[in-house]
């Protein structure tokens, strides 16, 4: 059967450095969604460099759009990229979160069988 093996709390170090981690994998997430807006806006939605930058990073923030598109294929994009630009948030927030929940959980745990 399941032999459970209590662990003591992760020293803060460590706690930190997964913080570190998972907000630098967080990161690094968001800016490839931000490159693909980037692109997608600019090659479909016909827009310049900079339009297709600052509408990428208000509809990845969640704050909507900027500028009006006007292609269909550009419409397609923004619809998809909205939708997947909230997914991407609910993740991030996951992922950033993670490491204080389980600490957490972890010390509730602890205190359980105590």
């Amino acid at each position: 059967m399941y032999e459970h093996r209590k662990q003591p709390l992760a020293s803060k170090a460590t706690y930190y450095q997964r913080v570190l981690k998972n907000i630098l994998f967080a990161g690094l997430i968001l800016s490839l969604c931000l490159l693909i807006g980037i692109a997608g806006y600019h090659y479909w939605g016909e827009a310049s460099w900079i339009d297709a930058t600052h509408n990428a990073a208000m509809i990845l923030s969640g704050m909507g759009p900027v500028i009006e598109i006007t292609t269909v294929s550009g419409k397609i994009f923004s619809s998809v990229y909205a939708l997947f630009s909230g997914v991407v948030f609910i993740t991030n927030v996951g992922i950033i979160l993670s490491p204080a929940l389980h600490r957490l959980y972890h010390r509730l745990h602890l205190e359980d069988e105590n």
